[in-house]
């Protein structure tokens, strides 16, 4: 008896072993960010609705693929799914990049009015290369950092300017600085060895990537509000039975509403923290205002002539709102 007991439980604990699907899920942040942090709390939450019949496993920090391989391994079937910022996407399709045109959206609810007019031309595209959006969540506002003061437009003039993605590259150049490619998480080294002078990004980045031991300068200029988007590969989703699908997609919703709360929420009390660590706290001058305004419509007239129809449909849906 006892051994057919034994026998029964070793074949439960087989098939509850099958029945589990493990996911990895890469992203380019480290631990520490809201982030990843908020991923953190959306694979608790699948792992607890799914009654552990979906596990996801979070890999931070490029430790799994690096940021800018991640889409692919999704795409390619090397990672069910994963995090990557989308606007560094806007090589493959200009349509990636609209959250990253300077000043066309400069407070979180002009930011999510235009992820909402973005986002069913943006699935649409992820959806032909197999890849499913689950959620998408905006770093705060990009804001201006220096080594030197930036007093007017011409100080940008043959400087190290740090790119990520094609737009930020364009900026560099309409502001006659060098653009230098450097990912977030070699940012800190880049300053060290001089390679970069100045950049964009956002207050988050700047006290979790502690780059204010290298800056002195933060002008928060807000230019825009890039958004990272957490997708799985439309196989994987589409291996999952209808209620763990379900689940998925409604852990993915609160991880959404909680992420853009958390995001707005730490903007300031990052840029606090930015000053306690010894930043200069300035807002622009009247110069560097100016030259940016210029460059934000100039890019934006750029974007929509590349982005063709649909980029039109989306300027047009956002600015009737």
């Amino acid at each position: 008896m006892k051994r057919v007991l034994f026998a029964l439980s070793a074949f439960a604990c087989s098939h509850a072993a099958l029945a589990q699907t493990q996911w990895d899920l890469p992203t380019g942040y480290g631990a520490n960010t809201f982030q990843t942090q908020n991923l953190v709390q959306f694979a608790a939450d699948v792992a607890a609705a799914t009654g552990g019949k979906l596990k996801i496993t979070l890999h931070p920090g490029g430790s799994l693929f690096k940021q800018p391989e991640i889409k692919r391994a999704i795409q390619a079937g090397m990672a069910p799914a994963g995090e990557f910022i989308i606007s560094g996407m806007a090589n493959e399709n200009p349509l990636f990049g609209v959250d990253s045109i300077p000043f066309l959206a400069t407070s979180y609810a002009d930011a999510r009015r235009l992820y909402e007019a973005a986002k069913p031309y943006q699935q649409k595209v992820l959806a032909a290369q197999g890849v499913k959006m689950l959620f998408s969540v905006p770093w705060p506002g990009q804001s201006l950092y220096s080594v030197k003061p930036i007093a007017a437009a011409s100080d940008f003039k043959g400087s190290k300017m740090r790119a990520y993605n094609p737009a930020t590259t364009r900026i560099a150049q309409l502001l006659q600085a060098q653009p230098t490619t450097i990912q977030l998480p070699e940012l800190g080294q880049a300053l060290a060895t001089g390679t970069v002078n100045n950049f964009l990004t956002s207050s988050a980045s700047g006290v979790d990537s502690k780059l204010y031991e290298q800056t002195k300068y933060f002008y928060p200029v807000n230019a825009w509000l890039p958004r990272n988007v957490t997708a799985v590969s439309e196989k994987a989703f589409s291996a999952l039975d209808k209620p763990t699908q379900e689940a998925l997609l409604k852990a993915a919703a609160a991880a959404e509403q909680r992420g853009w709360q958390t995001s707005e929420q730490k903007d300031g009390e990052y840029v606090k923290e930015l000053a306690a660590k010894g930043m200069t706290i300035a807002q622009p001058s009247e110069s560097v205002r100016k030259e940016l305004q210029r460059i934000g419509e100039v890019m934006t007239s750029e974007w929509i002539a590349t982005a063709g129809a649909d980029g039109k449909a989306i300027i047009d849906a956002y600015r009737k709102k």
